[in-house]
């Protein structure tokens, strides 16, 4: 086996470790909030109704939506031309060490993809860690990429996310005033008007959506990858690599 083939199979193996790792993380926090609910209920009866009428109000709230992305009961933010003929869907969340390693090993090729027309990529930004962990840095990042969105330069400061990630455990991204220092790294992203919206949790709402979008999916864990509806980590035997998601995209577009 040559030392490149090595190096291909020792990053799938950790990629696959971590999203176990999370897939996990997701089912204890899952179970937890159950829990919770159930101490409410039996604490709290008397208040189940007003509860419950408040929590469906929430599902149709409307909340603002950065430039150019869209809301609903999906929140998204899509990069590549919109004619591409294949769509890529990632849920990630910016404390996710796995999707980090998606991010650092696909990165180069979706770029590719994105830029010659061929695929488009919707990212649904979750708070998976957030949850599982405690701290509010899922939140605050996706907020602040929701903010970039605004400015046209969403794709460069996801990139900045992902490549500067701290420590899981850190929860570095609680700090807005880092998060804006990182923003320095996009050629003219700080500006007035981010600034506010970092601050401020312009679109904490819009990131909170999209985590309840993630949970309704019924996805195990983050990174979720599909590819025109398919999954492209579910088939673990089939070791997914990038020169491999882009030929499955280019045969892909071939059909269509």
């Amino acid at each position: 086996m040559s030392q490149k083939s090595r190096a291909e199979g020792s990053a799938r193996e950790r990629l696959q470790a971590q999203r176990e790792k999370e897939k996990a993380r997701a089912r204890r926090g899952r179970q937890a909030k159950v829990a919770g609910v159930v101490v409410a209920v039996l604490v709290v009866a008397a208040g189940i109704a007003v509860w419950a009428s408040s929590a469906g109000g929430d599902k149709s709230t409307p909340v603002a939506a950065p430039d150019g992305a869209t809301g609903g009961d999906k929140p998204k933010v899509t990069v590549g031309k919109a004619s591409a003929p294949s769509t890529l869907e990632v849920w990630e969340d910016f404390r996710c060490p796995a999707c980090k390693q998606f991010e650092t090993g696909f990165r180069a090729v979706l770029h590719e993809l994105e830029d010659g027309g061929q695929l488009k990529t919707d990212y649904h930004l979750a708070t998976l860690i957030d949850g599982n962990m405690g701290g509010k840095g899922s939140l605050n990042a996706a907020n602040a990429a929701m903010c970039a969105q605004d400015a046209g330069k969403f794709r460069a400061y996801h990139d900045v996310l992902f490549t500067q990630q701290p420590a899981e455990q850190q929860d570095r991204y609680a700090d807005k005033s880092y998060l804006i220092k990182l923003a320095g790294k996009v050629p003219g992203l700080v500006t007035g008007d981010f600034r506010s919206c970092v601050e401020d949790g312009k679109y904490n709402g819009f990131v909170q959506k999209s985590q309840q979008a993630f949970l309704n999916a019924g996805l195990q864990g983050t990174p979720s990858v599909i590819l025109n509806g398919k999954n492209i980590f579910a088939d673990q035997s089939a070791q997914m690599t990038p020169q491999k998601l882009k030929q499955a995209v280019l045969e892909a577009n071939k059909k269509k």
